[in-house]
């Protein structure tokens, strides 16, 4: 999972707020809500607020292993697939 709970600290640290980011920065309140929430953000956004906040990407997210992360398969490894069979239609 991505955590964005370096970003807050780094703003904090910073002369930014919620309101020069969205006012003076044009970030959407929808971005700093997907911030504040662990959505998903697109690389552009996270090239902004490196150049906004003069940091690197670290100082704003870091990555932490969870449960909820899909299972990653390699080239090479057996997958176990499931086949359903569909009964022949009389067309």
């Amino acid at each position: 999972m991505i955590d964005y709970s370096p970003f807050w600290k780094t703003l904090e640290r910073s002369s930014e707020n919620w309101y020069t980011l969205t006012n003076k920065h044009h970030l959407s309140h929808s971005t700093l809500h997907r911030l504040k929430h662990n959505k998903d953000i697109s690389t552009k956004t996270l090239n902004d607020l490196c150049r906004i906040l003069n940091c690197s990407v670290q100082d704003i997210l870091q990555y932490v292993p969870n449960e909820d992360d899909q299972t990653l398969h390699f080239p090479g490894e057996e997958m176990e697939l499931e086949l359903h069979i569909l009964p022949e239609s009389d067309e």
